[in-house]
């Protein structure tokens, strides 16, 4: 299925409205009043993880194809914000973290995490390349080739996991 709306050629489109909406939203956990999403956003990714066409979506609601297309965009960019907020609130409150300052070298970071880890009683779940990477990767541009070119957090939760945070200092 496309972001149009377009679907498989199995999809039957009008079947898939025997979904029960609302059990599946309360099986799922969905509660409008702590969500970020509006209950017709979930209604509208739910229908949409079920395979479910953006017009058959719009004829079961009463509007129009284009607008069930702006509810979806909407509800995929507020859960991408809610985990980047999770992400962010995670760094913050990681018992470890390690300020990268402009200039370190990628491969001095496992010893300079590992080091912060064994002083704060943290076993970090990661080996030396999959650290690198996982640094590499979720600073983007702020890591080019060995070097850190923008300062980076990266935060060490107490289970061991990383969470990678690019300053957004100028």
């Amino acid at each position: 299925m496309d972001d149009t709306g377009a679907a498989d050629a199995g999809d039957s489109g009008a079947s898939d409205l025997d979904i029960d909406i609302d059990a599946l939203l309360d099986r799922a956990g969905f509660d409008p009043e702590t969500s970020v999403l509006t209950r017709r956003q979930a209604e509208v990714l739910l229908l949409r993880e079920q395979g479910v066409r953006q017009t058959t979506i719009a004829d079961h609601i009463g509007t129009s194809r284009a607008n069930v297309s702006s509810i979806e965009a909407s509800a995929r960019s507020n859960v991408e914000k809610a985990r980047e907020t999770v992400a962010f609130a995670e760094a913050l409150s990681a018992p470890v973290r390690v300020e990268l300052d402009v200039g370190t070298d990628l491969y001095d970071v496992p010893k300079l995490v590992y080091d912060a880890c064994d002083e704060a009683g943290v076993k970090v779940t990661y080996t030396a390349p999959d650290l690198m990477k996982a640094v590499s990767d979720a600073a983007g541009g702020a890591v080019q080739g060995r070097e850190v070119r923008e300062s980076i957090l990266v935060g060490v939760t107490s289970a061991g996991d990383v969470r990678v945070r690019r300053s957004t200092e100028q």
